[in-house]
């Protein structure tokens, strides 16, 4: 008689290491691998079908990966006659099946599953181990350690002491050149020329096993927004290390000075693009974090730019995971600035006469990618100040971008991008009008504009700029003894009366003509190609 399985390994889509701590102890005699694909975890959101065909290709390929390891792989497929649609409805048919004595997993990085897994585990009657995730510089443990009585949390604190505990850029006790943060010396625009010749971009070109998936994903999710023509994101470990090294030689170099910079048709510019392969486990943060340094201590890097992306991996990406497992359930319901406008239907479609968003939104469409100030300072920010309900920015941004798993994106849309937690991790709501995009663009944009980014009023004004003194009007007692708004707040005061009412009746305008698209969207049951809605 076959002895009893003794484990039965979980491992989701975004957990394809195979030095992961659920693999610890592993008995290929004794255990075995279970891994599933569903489509509930590609409809919970409307996810785009890049989305869903870069998690999918990965997974197949590290299934691979560990059949050569010699480790026992229970691997249900999207298509698989039976499949029951879910995580837990897939554990529970493997486990009355393989009648293991437990389960054991790498803790994972969404509240849903965890708590999924967690009930479907205690309804089985079997121990459920959740082991610590080795990923990451800082376990929640020490995160929440670092967080306890604090009132707010601000990465840079967080930062410094990542640096010291784990020794990257120092010297001795002091950090190298003297200073934390050389923020001063990045963040530059590029000028009237634009950013002269931009290094080419790697692709991979799909293999057997991801057209597989391009084709099942193009038949399964057809009503899916996001394109599959164009898919040339690494999908094994072997492909993610040549994607970092291309970043380090090429990209690196220059990565700080251009990091917050905008160009029409450049989607990549100096950024790294790791971030997807990072959050899959494909790369381990340690080994970016130490190929930076490395790169700067061999001269072949400036010190701003390898500081300014060392910070983005070991500062700001630790500390919004610490917030989401400190945070979380609650963190996903705040609304701090009480916003409940629709998102607008543009942002599934791209089709907007705002040559900035239409850029943007266009390219996270078609590639599934856009950089941390399209992100942040263009799509986030007109959601912000056009009042969008946090929760349907945080899904949409979880749907449509190839890096989105829930604890790195929802800290990052709600706490930073929409200011929704009051300001618990950021110092201030990154706001700004038309002007902070026609400057870091050098113009670019708005030279395609038939808005001019100075107005705030009349039928030429920039909706960035109308919405932008509307949501300082609107909170103005909020942010009046603000360190870092209350001159804007101030300015705003010295305005007459009748400025700041026209101000407000063309802000709701615009809110008005969202609202009737929205709502003319949901009577016909479809997402409507909104071109020109500010028209």
């Amino acid at each position: 008689m076959a002895e009893r399985l003794r484990r039965l390994v979980l491992v989701l889509g975004d957990q394809l290491d195979a030095t992961a701590s659920a693999f610890d102890d592993f008995d290929p005699c004794r255990d075995a691998v279970w891994m599933a694909e569903v489509r509930e975890e590609s409809t919970h959101v409307w996810s785009s079908r890049i989305r869903i065909a870069l998690f999918l290709a990965a997974m197949r390929h590290f299934a691979t990966t560990l059949r050569e390891l010699g480790r026992p792989l229970h691997y249900v497929k999207l298509d698989e006659p039976g499949n029951a649609g879910s995580l837990a409805a897939e554990l529970r048919r493997a486990v009355q099946r393989l009648r293991p004595e437990c389960l054991v997993m790498t803790a994972p990085g969404d509240w849903r599953v965890l708590d999924a897994l967690r009930a479907e585990a205690a309804r089985l009657g079997l121990p459920l181990e959740v082991r610590e995730d080795r990923h990451f510089f800082c376990t929640v443990r020490e995160f929440a350690q670092h967080a306890r009585g604090r009132k707010t949390l601000r990465m840079e604190h967080f930062y410094r002491e990542q640096r010291q505990s784990h020794g990257v850029l120092m010297d001795g006790a002091v950090p190298v050149g003297g200073r934390w943060n050389l923020d001063a010396e990045n963040r530059e625009a590029f000028g009237p020329h634009g950013p002269g010749p931009v290094p080419a971009p790697v692709h991979f070109e799909p293999d057997a096993v991801t057209r597989e998936v391009l084709a099942l994903v193009a038949r399964e999710f057809p009503e899916h927004p996001g394109e599959l023509g164009s898919f040339t994101w690494p999908v094994t470990r072997a492909q993610a290390l040549i994607l970092l090294d291309s970043f380090m030689q090429h990209r690196l170099p220059d990565f700080g000075r251009w990091q917050d910079a905008l160009w029409p048709d450049e989607p990549v510019l100096w950024h790294s693009q790791l971030s997807a392969a990072m959050n899959l486990r494909l790369l381990q943060p340690r080994e970016v974090v130490a190929a930076a340094e490395a790169r700067w201590r061999a001269g072949g890097v400036p010190l701003a730019s390898a500081e300014g992306f060392i910070r983005q991996v070991l500062g700001w990406r630790e500390f919004v995971r610490g917030v989401y497992w400190t945070r979380m359930p609650g963190l996903a319901a705040a609304n701090a600035l009480a916003a409940h406008e629709p998102l607008p239907a543009f942002y599934w479609t791209g089709k907007t006469d705002l040559p900035c968003l239409a850029d943007a939104l266009g390219q996270t469409l078609r590639t599934g990618y856009a950089h941390h100030i399209q992100r942040l300072m263009v799509t986030g920010l007109f959601g912000l100040l056009l009042g969008v309900e946090p929760a349907q920015m945080h899904a949409w941004y979880l749907a449509v971008y190839v890096d989105a798993v829930e604890w790195v994106e929802l800290p990052n849309t709600l706490c930073m991008s929409q200011f929704a937690d009051g300001g618990g991790i950021t110092s201030k709501p990154y706001v700004a009008s038309g002007r902070y995009i026609e400057r870091m663009s050098s113009g670019r944009f708005c030279a395609q504009c038939r808005h001019a980014p100075g107005q705030r009023t009349g039928p030429a004004a920039c909706p960035f700029t109308t919405l932008y003194w509307d949501f300082l009007q609107h909170h103005r007692e909020r942010f009046r003894r603000h360190p870092r708004l209350g001159a804007q707040v101030r300015h705003l005061d010295r305005m007459s009366p009748a400025d700041v009412a026209a101000v407000q009746a063309q802000a709701e305008a615009l809110r008005a003509r969202n609202r009737q698209a929205h709502d003319l969207a949901g009577a016909a049951g479809e997402r409507p190609d909104t071109a020109g809605l500010f028209d």
